[in-house]
Formats: structure tokens, C-alpha cells, sequence
């Protein structure tokens, strides 16, 4: 499991290590190490680098990044926002050893910026509280204007490390950050995902133990989280039980959001699927069924009917699905079922108007629930929390940081019982007890038509396959994601199932190998004499 640290989380993390014996002065020194390296290899020897300092310890780690730099054979400006006088503690150590010239901000006009090759933004990163203003404003509006690629040391100056929006209205748009062992919520969260641009996590010899005993507000919806939970199909194994999934078909127009529901079912490894039609699409589904099972739905009796074999233990409903009473009695059916149920599309849309009675048979059922809404979706069914979101989005333009995203959908989880999937590029996924997850590496190419209901059926194969909840909806969040990069550019949502079978080998390879981590040849035995 990887946490994502606030910057008070951060900083509780470099006291406690500080405490233990590891010196300030060596974090920085590994900080600014870090930065150097990752210039390094992105830009030949001989270039210009621009380094801007702030006056405390994110301006520490640029002096220590522009020395080794220049010992390296840069060509190093470094401009300083504040007095050198004035630094203190590590970052005044820092500075002393930095045997270059050292330029007011003042002097960082177009022409220097436009002389160097790429720039480091060394002046606050995630120890910032408040909106930038005056000269480092102004700087930081001509460093996005230079046109020169950005390297921000740990968080782009300006953004809020713990909500990933901007504290007023200028912030850094950096190409690249190199932060220091754990990302922070801002470097995942929109719109901070995006002004972090590519994000590096450098060890500077902060040891994992410090984090004993603290809960981190989030972490990463990555394998780390849920591993352990998916293994590889046992060779005595049978498919009756990997799990039997079941999604809910729409009418005769609105066919394809279910099928490639139950596609993504089909690929996540559950043994079986089942596409529960009405009447009126069962020649169409038939027509291009193959290994995923028909069966004929005639409304909610019939959807309980199916459900009531104990076999079929997950089920999904949603995509194309309508909105009415016909959806509504269709989700009373799922939840008095003994399976686990995924929400989405049209189904949410249908409980938002009667979303008390739908929480409390949630809270009723011991099977779990999971809802997958995107921020449309998200507002109908949680319409407050939506609001509340955008009046702080306005505070936020002015320099007030609004609530996180994570903790919205972490209420909405609370309220409805369910484990919530917040869509987005940067997805959150909640549970009832407070546990938060971010996917921090989905790419632009998931935002087509139908790559929703693919993550829909992932969630419901992988629920049907025996993962806890929470777990199976980062898993299907990464797998998701992961497949859309195993695709790449032009991607369309048919292609996401079937990337799924190269990312598991990977996966199972992995977890072969690791059974052999602890065993260590030692070569053969010594004869006795």
C-alpha cells in the first residue's frame, strides 16, 4: 500500500524522521539531489538552468539542486525571492554552500527566462498556505509564459497540496515535479494532477517506519492496495468458482452499454457471465453473444428469479438501462438479492429521487454495493455535497482552499452505505469506514464513449470473483486504467476488455515470482572430509 501524505502529514513524517537521528541538512541535500538527477537525464550537460528559490526549505532544496548542477556542468542562474541574510536553519546551509551569484526575482524578466533551457521552481512547493501574490506572482505568471519546461521541487508553488486546486489564482503548470517519499493528495487530484505534469517520488532517506501508528488521509488505488487479494486461477479450480456475474440489459436500442458491461466482467476473470435481457433485445444481444450466457429477464420478478440462484453472486445494472419506475423496481430487486450490486448510470440517476429508501436498503444488506457516478451523476444523487463543492470552487478562484474531493466522496459513502467510485481523471474510491483511494495514473484516452460501462463490469467480474468491496473497486479502477495504456492513443471502449488478459499474465507472473523472493541459493553443501 502507497500513502498519499497532506503536507502536515509530510511534515509530521520529516519531524519524526528528523527525530530518529537523520539530519534535516541530509534530507535536503538527498531533495535537491533528486532534482539534479532528474534534469540530468532529460537534459545534456551544458545547458542553462534556471533556478528560483523561495525563502524556506523548498528553496533549500533548489540551492542544493543549482550546485550540484553546476558541479556537473551546467550553466546554473539562480534567483532568490527574499534576502540571503535572512535564510535559516537547513536552507541557510544550503545556501552557504552555493558558491554562485544569487539574482533578485526581479531580475527573472523574459529575456533571463527566455536564456535558459529549462526552469526549476524551487520557491514554496507544498509549505504554501495562502495565494502567491506581488513579485512572486509575477514571476510565476512569466515563468507559464516562457514557454521553457518546468521542474517544481516537491509541489508546484501556488497549488494546495492537500486539495490539488490552486490557492488563488496563479499557480505553476509544471512539466514535470520530483516529490519526496510519498506523493501528496495535489499531485493526483484535479486540477493538480494536471499542473504537476509527469510526478517523481524520490527516496531521500526518510524511513518507511515513521508512518507507524498514523492513518494517511488517502492512498493509491494501485496493486499495492489489493494485490494480495487476486491471485492466479488454481490448476484444481473450476469456473463455477471464480464466480458467476450477471449484468442487466437495456431495451432493444440501448443494448451495447450492457454487453460491454458484461465483456469487462467477462475479462476481469470471473468464471461466468450472464446478460439478463428483456423480452424486446433478446435477438439482439443474441446476435452477439458468444461466450457470455442469455437469459431472459421479464422485469424486476424476473431479474429476483435469477438472482435467487445463490451461484450468480454479483450483479450490475445501470448502463442504457433507462430512468423510471421500471429501473427503481429493477434496483429493489438487485438489492433484496443475496448478491453483491454495482450502481451506475441510469440506475443512480432513477435512486436519486427516492435515495433515503435506497440507502436504507443498503445499510439492510449484507452483501456489499458499489455506485460508479461521474460528477453529473454524483450531483443527482448527492445534490448538497455537489453544491457545497461548487460554491468552494468559487471561494477557491479567490484563494481559499475548498474541501477535498476525497471527502466528498467519503461522506457519500458514509451516507449511503455503499463504496462510492468518484469518476474523473482523478478517480476517488470511498468506503463507509473512511478508507480513501486515488487513481493517480489514468490516461486522457479512458474519456470515450463506453469506457464507463467497461469499468462497471470490471467492478462486478472482480466482486463475483470474492474481493472485499473496497478492494475489487481499486482494483477495477487500475485495471481499467492500465488497460487503456496497454492500448494507447485511439483507443475505443470495445479495445479496454480485451488489453485485460496481458495485464493479468503480468500481474500472476509477478505474484510467481514473489514466491521466490525469500530464497536465497547459498550454493551447494561442502563436503565433509
Amino acid at each position: 500500500m502507497i500513502e498519499l501524505l497532506t503536507p502536515e502529514e509530510m511534515a509530521g513524517a520529516d519531524a519524526r524522521a528528523i527525530a530518529r537521528g537523520v539530519p534535516g541538512i541530509d534530507l535536503m541535500e538527498a531533495a535537491g539531489r533528486a532534482v539534479a538527477e532528474a534534469i540530468s537525464v532529460r537534459i545534456g550537460v551544458g545547458a542553462t538552468i534556471g533556478v528560483v528559490c523561495g525563502p524556506g526549505n523548498n528553496g533549500g532544496d533548489g540551492f542544493v539542486a543549482a550546485r550540484l548542477l553546476a558541479e556537473r556542468g551546467y550553466a546554473v542562474r539562480l534567483a532568490l525571492a527574499g534576502e540571503r541574510v535572512r535564510l535559516v536553519g537547513d536552507a541557510a546551509l544550503a545556501a552557504a554552500a552555493w558558491a554562485g551569484a544569487v539574482e533578485p526575482i526581479a531580475a527573472c524578466d523574459g529575456a533571463w527566462l527566455g536564456a535558459c533551457d529549462a526552469i526549476v521552481d524551487a520557491l514554496f512547493g507544498a509549505g504554501l498556505g495562502r495565494p502567491l501574490g506581488g513579485p512572486v506572482a509575477v514571476l510565476v505568471e512569466a515563468i507559464n509564459a516562457c514557454g521553457r519546461p518546468v521542474v517544481a521541487v516537491d509541489l508546484p508553488s501556488g497549488l494546495d497540496g492537500a486539495s490539488g486546486r490552486p490557492l488563488g489564482e496563479t499557480v505553476i503548470r509544471a512539466d514535470l515535479s520530483v516529490t519526496f517519499f510519498r506523493k501528496k493528495p495535489g499531485h493526483v487530484l484535479m486540477p493538480g494532477r494536471a499542473l504537476s505534469g509527469e510526478v517523481i517520488v524520490a527516496d531521500i532517506g526518510i524511513p518507511a517506519s515513521v508512518l507507524d501508528g498514523l492513518r494517511p488521509s488517502a492512498v493509491v488505488a494501485g496493486p499495492g492496495l489489493w494485490r494480495h487479494l487476486l491471485h492466479a486461477p488454481r490448476l484444481d479450480g473450476h469456473k463455477y468458482a471464480r464466480g458467476h456475474a450477471v449484468v442487466v440489459s437495456g431495451p432493444a436500442t440501448a443494448t451495447g452499454a450492457a454487453r460491454l458491461a458484461a465483456r469487462g466482467a467477462l475479462r476481469a476473470g470471473v468464471g461466468l457471465v450472464s446478460l439478463a435481457s428483456p423480452p424486446s433485445a433478446l435477438m439482439v444481444n443474441a446476435g452477439h453473444l458468444t461466450a457470455i450466457m442469455l437469459k431472459r429477464m421479464e422485469g424486476a420478478e424476473g431479474l429476483a428469479a435469477i438472482l435467487a440462484d445463490r451461484r450468480l453472486n454479483a450483479v450490475a445494472l445501470g448502463p442504457a438501462l433507462g430512468v423510471g419506475e421500471g429501473t427503481a423496481a429493477l434496483i429493489d430487486a438487485a438489492l433484496a438479492s443475496p448478491a453483491a450490486v454495482v450502481l451506475d448510470a441510469d440506475a443512480l440517476t432513477t435512486l436519486a429521487e427516492d435515495r433515503a429508501r435506497v440507502f436504507a436498503a443498503i445499510g439492510a444488506r449484507e452483501a456489499a454495493v458499489v455506485m460508479t457516478p461521474h460528477e453529473g451523476e454524483f450531483a443527482r444523487v448527492f445534490p448538497d455535497l455537489a453544491a457545497r463543492d461548487e460554491r468552494h470552487s468559487e471561494l477557491a478562484a479567490r484563494g481559499a482552499a475548498g474541501p477535498l474531493k476525497t471527502q466528498r466522496a467519503a461522506e457519500a459513502a458514509r451516507r449511503s452505505g455503499a463504496i462510492v467510485v468518484l469518476k474523473g481523471a482523478d478517480t476517488v474510491i470511498a468506503a463507509p469506514d473512511g478508507r480513501v483511494a486515488i487513481s493517480d495514473d489514468a490516461p486522457a484516452d479512458l474519456a470515450t464513449a463506453g469506457s464507463g460501462d467497461v469499468l462497471t463490469g470490471i467492478v462486478c467480474g472482480l466482486l463475483a470473483r470474492g474481493m472485499p468491496a473496497f478492494e475489487a473497486a481499486a482494483a477495477a479502477v487500475w485495471l481499467h486504467g492500465a488497460a487503456a495504456r496497454e492500448v494507447g492513443p485511439g483507443l475505443v471502449a470495445e479495445d479496454l476488455p480485451e488489453a485485460l488478459p496481458k495485464i493479468f499474465a503480468r500481474l500472476y507472473d509477478e505474484e510467481r515470482a514473489a514466491r521466490w523472493s525469500p530464497v536465497v541459493y547459498r550454493g551447494a553443501p561442502t563436503p565433509k572430509s
